[in-house]
């Protein structure tokens, strides 16, 4: 369809991701990709925030228990489990804006907020501890209770998460998945899971979707899986039309547009 559309100037996606578009000979064209880049912040931030209370206060071994009938309370190793969010650090790999959301609301909570970023010159907002460059990525799961991956997926990041960043993690941290299934080693990550190098997942996205029925994620009563679904609100299309709009207006003006995307680097 791309060969074919001799006259296109411009592809305006319905997703913040863009790596399904990034074929070579849309890459070196002219044509311009702006993604939806906006739309997520509130939902896919509030996700992450959410498994986080969830791993805190336990909630998904009472779901569980919920589902089976069971009143059960007393089991001293669970209550000794049970965690406050306040003085916990969160680490953001992936400053985008889906990032900064996460850590303005992590801050809010009383949590300590650390980042990877590519630039460190430029001012770091109030909610920021600290931040790291990605090569320092070790340093920040090293200090982080919850590890928040927000980042686009892209060569350099494909994989970016194996034995060795597992390894790096607390035995007691939690790794939360929000963004790309492919970021993370999932072979590796089931590996940590089973023999403790972390304590649990949060995971909205897969290697392979829909994960597969005899993946060993489902069983784990460590792990959260939700089905690709932390992007999604009932705002989606009035955002993303006003995105369009927006869009047209300069295109028709031939003004810059908003969210064009470096398809060199994918994002």
């Amino acid at each position: 369809m791309f060969l074919a559309a001799n006259k296109l100037k411009w592809i305006q996606t319905l997703w913040a991701g863009v790596e399904r578009f990034l074929y070579p000979e849309v890459v070196n064209s002219q044509v311009i990709i702006t993604n939806a880049g906006g739309i997520h912040p509130t939902p896919v931030s509030e996700h992450a925030v959410g498994f986080m209370l969830c791993f805190s206060r336990k909630l998904h071994f009472f779901i569980r228990n919920q589902v089976e009938r069971k009143w059960k309370k007393s089991d001293e190793e669970l209550l000794l489990q049970f965690e406050e969010l306040p003085g916990k650090t969160v680490g953001i790999v992936g400053l985008g804006r889906i990032g900064t959301a996460v850590a303005e609301k992590s801050k809010c909570l009383g949590m300590r907020v650390i980042a990877t970023r590519r630039n460190l010159s430029s001012s770091k907002p109030d909610y920021f501890d600290k931040m790291v460059y990605p090569e320092n990525l070790k340093e920040l799961l090293a200090e982080s209770d919850f590890v928040v991956i927000t980042l686009p997926l892209t060569k350099e990041t494909d994989g970016i998460i194996g034995e060795a960043q597992l390894r790096s993690m607390k035995s007691t941290g939690y790794l939360i998945n929000v963004s790309r299934g492919k970021v993370v080693q999932e072979d590796k990550l089931i590996q940590a899971l089973k023999e403790g190098w972390i304590a649990g997942a949060g995971l909205d996205t897969f290697e392979n979707e829909p994960l597969r029925n005899d993946s060993a994620l489902w069983g784990m009563d460590n792990v959260i899986i939700t089905p690709h679904v932390a992007g999604l609100t009932p705002y989606y299309m009035e955002r993303l039309i006003n995105i369009l709009t927006e869009n047209l207006k300069r295109f028709i003006n031939g003004e810059n547009l908003i969210n064009v995307i470096d398809k060199t680097l994918g994002y």
